[in-house]
């Protein structure tokens, strides 16, 4: 017997260079160390913001007073999760395209969007990502969501309100993930784990993502 429920893992590699928010400085990932070269181990030092590739939001990013990463409740990102497929030509995840999803009060959404037809990550900066807008938000708080996961650097707009997004998230205990790697992952129910690191009293911090579909286990020869 096979299990066809294989992990699947939704967080970008970090490396130097990696697309970041702008302002940002640029992640770079240096060997100090090197065996052969006056040392017994290889040694890598890592500089990079807290919000790097496949990271997660704490409160206190965008709250004054919020918690931080460190007090991330395990609960949280373990467990059955969503992904929700929206339209194309969608620039703006509102109101309007989350009310079809009809989200249950504590389910971890993840949003694919047309972000996901590129190799975002491999790529510069983009501006005009597609993101959760304010309205949608809003919808997700009032319905009683736990997560939501999106496939770019931000849940929120470049331009417009995505200050107020992440606020009204963060406000209703919605916790966010970012920069999800999402090519290989379908519309559906997955099981999901998602831990960022234990910083303390970080506004955030690089997270392992991975996905494993809720199908039923298939027999092979």
């Amino acid at each position: 017997m096979t299990n066809s429920r294989e992990w699947i893992d939704v967080s970008v590699p970090l490396r130097t260079g990696l697309v970041h928010w702008p302002g940002d400085p640029e992640p770079t990932f240096e060997r100090i160390a090197e065996i052969g070269q006056g040392s017994e181990v290889n040694v890598t030092l890592c500089r990079l913001t807290a919000h790097t590739g496949t990271h997660m939001d704490a409160p206190c990013h965008f709250l004054k007073g919020g918690i931080g990463i460190d007090q991330f409740p395990l609960e949280v990102g373990i467990g059955p999760a969503r992904v929700v497929t929206i339209p194309a030509d969608c620039n703006s995840v509102g109101r309007a395209e989350l009310e079809p999803a009809d989200v249950q009060p504590g389910e971890r959404i993840i949003l694919k969007t047309r972000n996901t037809t590129l190799p975002w990550h491999e790529l510069e900066f983009k501006t005009d990502y597609v993101a959760l807008n304010a309205s949608g938000a809003t919808y997700l708080t009032e319905r009683g969501a736990s997560l939501v996961g999106v496939d770019y650097l931000s849940v929120g707009l470049f331009e417009g309100d995505g200050a107020e997004t992440h606020r009204t998230l963060m406000a209703a205990g919605i916790w966010i993930v970012e920069g999800l790697a999402l090519a290989n992952v379908d519309e559906g129910e997955y099981d999901l784990v998602c831990l960022p690191l234990r910083i303390s009293g970080s506004d955030g911090s690089p997270a392992r993502v991975v996905l494993r579909s809720r199908g039923h286990l298939t027999t092979s020869a």
